[in-house]
């Protein structure tokens, strides 16, 4: 019997294009970089670069004020797509998506807290903060 779930890594990869190509059809801005990690029933998503050439001129103006301001509604405008996007190819359920962008560096994080961890062909590969035998890691255990 063959499992035809993709890997941990097919989509963390597609989830990673989806939002590179989402960000250039709606912001204007593709982000150089996305990268995505699964952690038991979470998804961290660190993107690179995200800063437009808009929000840039702002900051270099001294309106740094408006460019978050800006940059916050894009945010909420876009968090739907966001969701649906995860939720497509991570084949699960978004409980709630946590994001925040720092324009001066030109990184962008977002947290997906998940329902249920993605049904994946390799699910050892999925960090976890709990144990599967039911007892959790005390603070010392688990890795920084």
């Amino acid at each position: 019997m063959t499992n035809d779930n993709p890997t941990r890594g097919q989509i963390e990869r597609t989830i990673g294009q989806r939002l590179q190509a989402l960000y250039r059809e709606r912001t204007g801005q593709r982000p150089e970089r996305v990268i995505c990690q699964f952690f038991d029933e979470k998804l961290a998503i660190v993107l690179e670069q995200v800063s437009t050439p808009a929000e840039r001129f702002l900051l270099d103006s001294g309106r740094k004020e408006v460019a978050e301001k800006f940059r916050d509604e894009l945010e909420n405008s876009m968090k739907a797509e966001v969701i649906a996007l995860i939720e497509e190819v991570g084949m699960t359920s978004v409980a709630q998506l946590l994001s925040r962008t720092n324009l001066e560096s030109g990184f962008s994080g977002l947290i997906a807290i998940l329902k249920d961890p993605p049904s994946v062909r390799d699910p050892e590969t999925i960090p976890k903060a709990k144990r599967r035998n039911g007892t959790e890691r005390s603070p010392d255990e688990i890795p920084e």
